[in-house]
């Protein structure tokens, strides 16, 4: 491989690793409007039927794109853990 593909290469994956921190941005802003919803509402900040779901959903989707479901699960879940210790954060702050 010479240093221009590898350069190229390098590039993409910058490139790559700023969408993801920009689609997790996004998340994050989404999943707090929805944590000062449930707050507003008196709801529960988990759901574990709907993180279960998720979890069941992403994995196959993880399967299907040739990605290991278990890895897959570990990375959202730990991004679904910061979800909820937001959402917890969001209850303690109206409180």
């Amino acid at each position: 491989m010479s240093d221009d593909e590898l350069a190229a290469y390098r590039r993409s994956i910058d490139e790559v690793d700023g969408a993801l921190v920009r689609l997790l941005a996004e998340r994050f802003r989404i999943t707090h409007a929805v944590g000062v919803h449930k707050a507003a509402h008196g709801m529960a900040p988990i759901d574990l039927v709907r993180e279960q779901e998720q979890i069941d959903g992403l994995r196959q989707l993880a399967a299907e794109e040739g990605l290991d479901p278990d890895f897959c699960e570990k990375f959202v879940r730990f991004v679904m853990d910061e979800v909820i210790r937001n959402h917890v954060r969001i209850v303690e702050t109206d409180s």
